[in-house]
């Protein structure tokens, strides 16, 4: 009898999560209750599975068997889901209940906490501690993360007329830094909404204690707190201090951190000419210390950030190669997406862009404010990275903290090393960093310790891909990039879809063609030669219409409309004197000619006839006077 394995008892199924001596962790998998201990009399430490089941059967006094996973579904009346049939937004809301649950599966068997890490969860994503409890009881039953696809939701109460003023005098009256008291926003309410032109108070009215009940339902002391003193008072004087850092915020692996840097160097082109500093940007798992991927280049923001999401989900042993550098795929194996992200305030990372990927499931976490050490493996991974090349780089472009001073060495001036070289470098530094640097302070597990996991970042990496809780995402890189381009509304018309002034068509939308109508588009910058419609999660390719453009990024287009904007402007004075022109010598023309007052209308044939033989010319003679 091994972990998860599933009994059954008539209509009873549980399933067995954890052995420990004489005690047996297990859930009801029909009724979904909490997991829970039952304690044997006599045990040995190692039993077969008939004598688990004996020894069982007698404890509880049920006859049980071994049950499979379709037995407990059609016990149940759950169906298996396919994952590739689920549309997007079932995917995405199936991994954001995932990653709420996903801290508290390496504590099962610790009750206290895990319902500690149940009260903070419930409290971080603003839910009640019974919905993480079924979400935790439903996964653990099945085992099967598609178990938490959403299913149709019920529409939700609507609010009472009363109710709806008495929310509308708390946002106007108690939520706000005047803070005034309750009974304030209550008499208020009564001023407002329930007192006559003349001010004489209705016969009817909530009062103060439906007021009271009303706002104590619905209090959040963060809101309160917010509210009526500011967000950089909250922060300061009323967050909660609990918990233990990283630690605590990352129990398992799946959490990447990111961050961006100046790197310490100066570089040159292949020409020998001086370029700057180069932007590194990095994802570090705060589980592990793993750096999970990396962008190395001279522009930052969402670009880099794009270069960096494609780099996590590469095979880096080929990407090494690249670079004439090789490795074994345990030192660096790394190739699916941390399903929560966890990023600064900074703009590229607030971006809608960024905030885009959480359409693959990833959860985004934006830090607040005053809180620098929930980031702290990050920032430490630049300072060892930079650590190990610039004592081997002195004098080849390196600068030292001194080099904003006066009189000081103009660094710039060492400068030898081209990106390509300094890349080969970073990567050595990173190969280091993962597979080779000892971490001497890794809170080790006992199951750590009896698996005798090495100390260094790779190794605990692979020891936690393989635990319950680990939490990381397989995507395709066109899938990524998709999802990360900027978008803008595209509109349809009978000339074709038209985005960012340009037309685009593709097969079978006609319809759309001449019915008109918006639609999100995704677009590359960098090439106009095809937009993305995006329809129900799905990417439809729509091919460029004017092929003058193909090839060319916005920039190049935007600056050709543009030019061509300012030639026919230039040219708008001269346009309408010609049309001016043209109007004085046409009626000079009409002018100059005698009306006929009778007009004969009898034999027009005989008449354009005659007209015809007289004004007829013969065009090859009169081509051969020309020679």
């Amino acid at each position: 009898m091994k972990k998860y394995d599933l009994l059954r008892s008539g209509d009873n199924i549980i399933r067995i999560l954890d052995i420990q001596d004489d005690r047996i962790l297990m859930i009801d998998c029909v009724k979904h209750t909490m997991p829970v201990w039952r304690k044997f009399e006599s045990v040995d430490s190692v039993l077969s599975e008939s004598e688990l089941l004996r020894v069982y059967s007698q404890c509880s006094g049920k006859e049980l068997s071994v049950c499979t996973d379709n037995e407990l579904l059609k016990a149940t009346g759950f169906t298996s889901v396919d994952i590739d049939t689920m549309d997007a937004e079932q995917r995405k809301v199936m991994h954001e209940r995932y990653t709420m649950i996903a801290p508290i599966l390496p504590f099962l068997s610790d009750d206290k906490i895990r319902s500690k890490l149940i009260c903070s969860i419930a409290e971080e994503h603003k839910v009640s501690k019974q919905t993480v409890r079924n979400y935790l009881c439903l996964y653990l039953s099945y085992l099967d993360v598609t178990i938490l696809a959403p299913k149709k939701r019920k529409d939700e109460r609507e609010l009472t007329q009363d109710e709806k003023y008495m929310r509308w005098a708390l946002n106007k009256f108690f939520y706000t830094t005047k803070k005034q008291s309750l009974m304030t926003a209550y008499t208020m309410m009564l001023k407002e909404k329930y007192c006559d032109a003349s001010g004489v108070l209705a016969e009817e009215y909530p009062s103060f204690y439906q007021f009271r009940y009303f706002y104590r339902k619905t209090r959040k002391m963060q809101n309160f707190y917010i509210s009526r003193d500011g967000l950089k008072n909250y922060q300061r004087n009323n967050r909660p201090l609990i918990g233990e850092g990283v630690q605590e915020f990352a129990p398992a692996v799946g959490v990447g951190m990111l961050d961006a840097t100046v790197c310490d160097i100066y570089l040159i082109n292949e020409e020998g000419n001086l370029v700057g500093r180069p932007i590194l940007t990095a994802c570090i798992d705060a589980y592990s210390s793993l750096c999970c991927g990396y962008s190395l280049s001279w522009e930052g923001g969402v670009y880099s950030l794009r270069g960096l999401m494609l780099n996590i989900i590469t095979d880096k042993v080929a990407w090494c190669k690249r670079y004439g550098i090789s490795i074994e795929k345990e030192d660096w194996d790394c190739d699916r997406l941390p399903g929560t992200f966890v990023t600064d305030m900074g703009s590229e990372y607030k971006s809608e862009n960024f905030e885009q990927i959480a359409e693959l499931g990833v959860t985004v976490v934006n830090l607040p404010s005053y809180r620098p050490e929930l980031k702290g493996l990050v920032e430490k991974f630049f300072d060892l990275i930079q650590e190990m090349y610039k004592k081997h780089l002195k004098g080849k472009g390196v600068i030292e903290p001194d080099y904003q001073e006066r009189g000081v060495h103009d660094y710039r001036k060492d400068a030898c090393l081209t990106m390509m070289d300094f890349e080969k470098i970073i990567l050595h530094c990173m190969i280091y960093y993962n597979s080779q640097r000892i971490i001497e302070n890794f809170p080790y597990t006992e199951a750590m310790i009896n698996a005798a996991v090495k100390p260094y970042a790779s190794c605990i990496w692979e020891w936690g891909k393989s635990l319950i809780g680990a939490n990381l995402i397989g995507v395709d890189s066109r899938g990524l990039m998709l999802t990360l381009l900027p978008r803008t509304i595209g509109k349809f018309g009978r000339t074709g879809l038209k985005v960012n002034k340009l037309r685009y068509h593709c097969e079978g939308y006609t319809e759309q063609y001449l019915s008109g109508g918006n639609v999100t588009v995704a677009y590359n910058p960098e090439d106009v030669t095809s937009v993305w419609v995006i329809e129900n999660g799905a990417y439809v390719e729509f091919m460029l219409i004017e092929s003058r453009f193909k090839g060319k990024d916005l920039t190049e287009v935007q600056e050709i409309q543009t030019g061509q904007r300012i030639i026919s402007k230039n040219e708008k004075r001269n346009n309408l004197q010609a049309q001016i022109d043209l109007a004085q010598h046409i009626e000079i023309i009409a002018g100059n000619v005698n009306s006929h007052t009778d007009v004969h209308m009898k034999n027009i044939r005989h008449t354009r006839r005659k007209e015809q033989s007289r004004c007829h010319q013969d065009y090859m003679k009169e081509g051969a006077k020309h020679d």
